[in-house]
């Protein structure tokens, strides 16, 4: 018999039916970029990267040790479903320490990462053509997860003007009686902006008036909030929003815990965190039972060590901010979270898709064009790099410029 390989000349090669859902997904933008500088860098090009969505810190030692300590006692096995107690009572703490929410611990999923709880939480809510309401720019796997599980995603743009954030002028236009959910991520990814207390509130009054929509709520950047700002969540502002907000958080951004993969939704009612869990029993089933541990350790215990997380942050992203802002044709989206500069690249003449090439190709600099996350006038430069590669990529970046 051939091998499947020694069909690939034949007259007639096999083609895989690819389902339409398939078909209708891009890949992640931000990882393929990532991937490129990384294979650049292998082949020894001096490449600086500043595409990636990750701290560039190690995973503090003392929830490393939970961990291992874990492994070595053997908690190798299989957990339940949707995490074990300990992670989820540490969630739920956590919830009511930060944000003064109550949750009970079966309220809590835990899952592979805040894109796999959003995801699994999607598929627990969405009927073919339900619609949801995207804030653009906006973190790029919303829309696709959306259009994947058959929902309709409905864009509302924001501008500099507004410092990228949803107003409830434009919600009003945009929400209507077939709305579903809304899906609110502060600090933002891509942008940096953050939600104040009083905007929040001005969106609750419009919410108020559509009792169907439910509130997706993306904290996973919370604990990375500067210039002496305070991180609110929808859900502790109002008692009948509550009652439809999900939250999305996890232990990536906070506590440098990218690859141990450990996210979680808290969900307003038990009928979603059942739903949201039977989901995951049939896909992934338990996130690794030794991360939960680490996950635990980093929930009590690990609130210094991203509160000076934080601290470098703020000071990166001080000075990338006055880097990149005095360079001609460039106006920087001065970041009030997360650890992005969203950048304004329309007097550069180029698309964000173009300039990102060039930057890469020409100048040895990895950024995000904007296009995927909903604007083709911005580039996407992450901070979460060592301040010697950030005054080296601004020179670069600068240098490249100046050229055309």
């Amino acid at each position: 018999m051939p091998s499947v390989n020694s069909l690939k000349g034949t007259k007639n090669p096999i083609k895989i039916p690819l389902a339409q859902r398939a078909l209708s997904v891009s890949p992640s933008v931000t990882l393929a970029i990532a991937a490129k500088a990384k294979e650049m860098q292998a082949k020894g090009l001096d490449v600086v990267s500043l595409s990636a969505g990750e701290p560039d810190f190690d995973t503090p030692g003392h929830i490393k040790d939970a961990a291992i300590a874990a492994l070595q006692q053997g908690f190798t096995k299989y957990t339940p479903v949707s995490g074990t107690p300990e992670l989820r009572r540490a969630v739920a703490a956590k919830l009511r320490r930060d944000q003064g929410l109550t949750f009970s611990p079966n309220q809590i999923v835990v899952s592979t990462g805040a894109k796999h709880a959003i995801f699994n939480v999607l598929f627990a809510l969405l009927n073919p053509g339900d619609e949801v309401l995207i804030p653009s720019p906006y973190w790029l796997s919303y829309p696709e997860m959306v259009t994947v599980l058959g929902g309709r995603p409905v864009f509302i743009q924001t501008t500099e003007i507004t410092e990228f954030k949803l107003t409830p002028e434009a919600l009003k236009k945009a929400v209507h009686s077939k709305t579903k959910i809304l899906i609110l991520n502060s600090p933002s990814n891509p942008t940096g902006a953050v939600y104040s207390r009083e905007e929040l509130l001005g969106l609750i009054e419009v919410l108020r008036d559509f009792p169907q929509v439910l509130i997706l709520s993306d904290e996973i950047y919370e604990k990375l909030i500067f210039d002496g700002r305070k991180h609110y969540s929808m859900a502790s502002l109002d008692p009948e929003i509550a009652k439809r907000t999900v939250i999305i958080n996890g232990l990536s951004k906070a506590y440098s815990m990218t690859g141990w993969r450990l996210g979680y939704a808290a969900c307003p009612h038990t009928e979603l965190s059942e739903a949201v869990g039977s989901i995951q029993s049939h896909s992934t089933s338990n996130p690794t039972s030794f991360a939960q541990a680490g996950g635990v350790a980093a929930l009590e215990k690990g609130e210094e060590d991203a509160a000076k997380m934080c601290k470098v942050f703020e000071a990166r992203r001080d000075l990338f901010y006055q880097q990149i802002a005095v360079i001609p044709k460039l106006k920087p989206f001065r970041a009030q979270g997360a650890f992005y500069l969203f950048v304004n690249i329309r007097d550069t003449g180029l698309s964000s898709l173009e300039i990102s090439e060039k930057l890469l190709e020409e100048a040895l600099v990895a950024v995000v064009p904007g296009k995927p996350f909903g604007s083709d006038s911005h580039i996407r430069l992450s901070f979460a790099a060592s301040e010697k590669n950030l005054e080296e990529a601004s020179r670069r970046i600068s240098a490249w410029l100046k050229k055309r």
